[in-house]
């Protein structure tokens, strides 16, 4: 544009002119949504403790789950829990007794092989159609699964299938300091069936000694999510975990929230799963 020409244009015009190219602007549809995810973990063939949580997961308007393991063994509703993990479950690891339904009993003692083998056969049941589809669903599922910040594994990021993370480990400081080279900001995983959280400075908290809920920081956290169809500290209600990143829902990055973890216990009818079991 020529001299003349600027000269003609209005004082808004010119400054349009004079700024250059427009620089796109994030618009309030472009601002990252909130994302709110349940992790539940070690459902072990127990479907009312299942159709529980998953209740509880929909009554907190949640809407994408990850599984870390351990759908089958033990319980007696392996076939139906599969199916529900399959509806539901946006991402799903494997877990050692998933593995070991294909019969691969490593580790295992009697009475765990004993479950295993008995899954493995409702697994085989030629009558079911449905047993393909679960077999290749079991094949399929991987070890691990990292979304960019946090680690998503069945047992420990040092071996994601059968290491146990039990709370005394804080005492084994070499231990824990492996685990943690290998985690970049947050390890979520279950496996031991006892919720709480390790911390870098090797302090354990149970979900009533934080009140249920946790904020992220900027140290790393071993989480364990606890156990949905069998938990093993002393109480009986299904346990899982909601993660909100803290990452969306906001328009400036400086108003950000950081990330929390939220523990949720959830009733169901113990007793008649036990009667399954026995009955079976």
């Amino acid at each position: 544009m020529d001299a003349a020409s600027f000269q003609a244009l209005s004082h808004s015009d010119r400054l349009r002119e004079s700024a250059g190219p427009a620089i796109p602007v994030c618009s309030r549809a472009e601002v990252p949504p909130q994302v709110r995810r349940a992790l539940i973990s070690d459902i072990h063939g127990n479907l009312k403790a299942l159709e529980a949580v998953l209740e509880d997961v929909e009554a907190q308007g949640i809407r994408e789950i990850f599984c870390l393991g351990d759908i089958v063994g033990d319980g007696p509703n392996p076939d139906e829990c599969l199916d529900r993990v399959m509806e539901t479950c946006k991402v799903t690891l494997l877990g050692n007794h998933d593995q070991g339904a294909k019969l691969d009993l490593d580790e295992f003692n009697i009475g765990a092989e004993r479950a295993i083998f008995w899954t493995s056969e409702q697994l085989e049941a030629p009558a079911d159609r449905a047993n393909h589809r679960r077999r290749e669903f079991l094949m399929g599922l991987p070890r691990s699964y990292s979304d960019g910040q946090f680690l998503y594994v069945h047992a420990s990021p040092r071996n994601p299938l059968s290491e146990y993370i039990f709370p005394e480990d804080i005492y084994n400081h070499r231990k824990i300091e492996r685990l943690f080279e290998l985690v970049d900001r947050c390890c979520f995983h279950g496996h031991t069936h006892i919720p709480g959280i390790i911390t870098q400075d090797y302090r354990f908290f149970t979900p009533e000694e934080i009140d249920f809920e946790y904020t992220l920081g900027e140290a790393k956290l071993l989480v364990n999510v606890g156990s949905v169809g069998q938990p093993r500290d002393g109480d009986e209600r299904a346990c899982y975990v909601i993660l909100d990143d803290g990452l969306g829902g906001s328009e400036r990055p400086s108003a950000a929230r950081r990330a929390t973890v939220v523990y949720r216990r959830v009733p169901y009818d113990f007793d008649l799963v036990i009667r399954r079991i026995r009955g079976g």
